[in-house]
């Protein structure tokens, strides 16, 4: 493999129904400052079927190519049409870097695809950056660092620590990101990217597997990864019934309602309003932490939020040291004390 080969950051714009994922137009964003460093440019990979209309909407995020693979074996997600699209895509055109969103179908897509390719894969992400590898040069082989590699910071070991990771001497560099944990730029109106139309051909065996029927369930819960403000609440909240003024503070606030795992685990609020390592990555303006720890699971899904206030009877816990505001004391009572005075403040205005 000749490494001098492999250039560009592409990402695979993930799209549903036509409709671009939001997770595609955070990880052009990442991909913008990336190829910035590289000196190289943001290629899109866009895969599906009579999709090639949705291009224009990747230039406008950051993209200055957009390669268009359109197939009806591409019309609903697939591991093994997909992965031979993608997997088709690096052997011709060869990226340094390949990121891929941490959805469902990414962490299906993802590890398919790098095996393919013969490179390593770093799943759920929450840092990308350009650097040395290794980060410090081990004395007597200076000459043996690596630079302008693609370092990947993930969780490992349950959260408990922070693993940087490269891929050195493979290509290209993959990873997987978590939704919600890169950036999006302003869109630039009228942008427009190079489109390049490329379908490898798709030959069904007995690897592809047939969609029969597609059943779309509805869903009353809400997307907290959406949310301006939220009002989060852990095991300290005491009852799945006790979250009733959690709810009457967010009514107020025009916010919504999510929660730690430890409130999912006792079977008091769907995973879907888990905020957390293992449940979604937020960036509210505001963020409530009520009688929550602060535990490092947690936290590695809210800490980027602009101001997070933290309500706990316990003043020495974690979550104070990555508040902004925090009130020490009994949670059932300054929490309607907070929600009567934001209603007279907003009343007077």
């Amino acid at each position: 493999m000749s490494l001098e080969e492999y250039k560009d950051v592409y990402v695979f714009a993930q799209q549903v129904d036509g409709e671009i994922s939001g997770i595609s137009f955070e990880l052009l964003g990442k991909a913008k400052d990336l190829a910035a460093a590289l000196g190289q440019k943001v290629v899109a990979v866009l895969m599906g079927y009579n999709v090639k209309g949705l291009a224009d909407s990747l230039a406008e995020y950051g993209a200055d190519k957009v390669i268009v693979v359109d197939d009806k074996e591409l019309e609903v997600y697939r591991t093994e049409p997909y992965a031979h699209g993608l997997a088709s895509v690096i052997n011709e055109f060869k990226p340094e870097i390949m990121l891929v969103g941490a959805t469902a179908i990414g962490r299906d897509l993802g590890p398919t695809v790098s095996a393919r390719v013969a490179t390593g894969l770093t799943a759920d992400c929450t840092q990308l950056d350009i650097g040395d590898f290794p980060l410090v040069a081990i004395p007597g082989k200076e000459s043996e660092q690596k630079h302008n590699q693609l370092l990947m910071t993930r969780p490992a070991f349950g959260g408990n620590t922070i693993a940087t990771i490269a891929c050195p001497n493979n290509r290209p560099q993959m990873a997987t990101v978590r939704p919600g944990v890169m950036q999006k730029i302003e869109p630039i109106t009228g942008a427009k990217a190079e489109v390049v139309e490329y379908n490898p051909g798709f030959t069904p065996d007995n690897r592809y597997v047939t969609v029969k029927e597609v059943v779309k369930a509805v869903s009353n819960t809400v997307d907290i990864m959406n949310a301006k403000i939220l009002v989060s609440g852990g095991r300290g909240v005491g009852s799945p019934e006790n979250f009733k003024i959690l709810e009457d503070l967010a009514a107020v606030l025009g916010g919504e309602v999510s929660c730690s795992r430890a409130v999912v685990d006792s079977g008091w609020k769907p995973k879907d309003l888990q905020v957390g390592q293992t449940g979604k990555t937020v960036r509210p303006h505001v963020y409530f932490a009520i009688g929550i720890s602060g535990a490092i699971q947690h936290v590695a899904g809210m800490e980027e939020s602009d101001i997070i206030i933290a309500i706990n009877k316990d003043e020495d816990a974690p979550i104070f040291d990555v508040a902004d505001y925090g009130i020490v004391g009994d949670l059932n009572k300054i929490v309607p004390e907070l929600t009567e005075s934001l209603k007279k403040a907003i009343a007077e205005k």
